[in-house]
């Protein structure tokens, strides 16, 4: 039997390139879903940042939002964003995400999607454990379960571990694509990219390692 491939993507829910992404991400699980294992790695954007934005700080991520949608034409609400004295610490959405891929596995990916639509389309504060667990809720699983698993020290080190892994595969942007059989690992893709691109990128390797 031939071993597994698992594509690995790293990515944070409040990364704005992971956001134009979204829809490229959409097609791979769309084509490969039944060929390829997907699996989320929480990568740590901003983890744990404590001060609120400076003026000159939110021009300038502001600025690679308008990048990110003239590149990728992913929607973006820019009126509202990033409001003054906002702490972009992306640790608690991160976590959410992991909360989720304990408790509703099947539900990972729409939930992630769900926290980046939050986000960059309604401006709603995704650092903020309330605006997490209603999200949550809406995807099927009870708030008071979000809840009580969200704040386990667990889940709080398995998100720190996450963190940890990404750093130690060498990854430093997002999103990133790596896929995997057994020991054997290609990045596909540092960055955004088409999915043509990519799809080509992906072919090539099932038919190198499928023998």
């Amino acid at each position: 039997m031939t071993p597994p491939t698992i594509l690995w993507y790293f990515a944070d829910p409040m990364c704005s390139w992971c956001w134009g992404f979204t829809p490229v991400f959409e097609k791979i699980q769309a084509a490969y879903s039944d060929r390829i294992n997907l699996a989320l790695m929480m990568g740590g954007l901003r983890p744990g940042t404590t001060n609120p934005l400076t003026a000159a700080a939110r021009d300038e991520i502001l600025h690679h939002w308008h990048d990110v949608n003239k590149l990728t034409g992913q929607a973006f609400n820019f009126e509202g964003a990033l409001p003054e004295g906002f702490i972009y610490d992306t640790e608690p959405a991160s976590r959410a995400v992991i909360t989720m891929a304990a408790l509703s596995p099947e539900q990972i990916f729409p939930y992630f999607k769900s926290i980046q639509s939050a986000f960059y389309l309604e401006d709603q504060n995704v650092t903020n454990d309330d605006t997490l667990a209603e999200l949550a809720q809406q995807q099927g699983l009870s708030a008071d379960k979000f809840y009580v698993h969200f704040q386990t020290d667990g889940v709080k080190e398995e998100t720190q571990q996450h963190f940890q892994r990404t750093h130690q595969s060498g990854v430093s942007g997002f999103p990133t694509l790596v896929l995997q059989r057994e020991s054997d690992f290609e990045v596909i893709t540092r960055g955004y990219q088409s999915f043509d691109t990519l799809s080509e990128q992906v072919e090539n390797w099932l038919k190198k390692t499928v023998q």
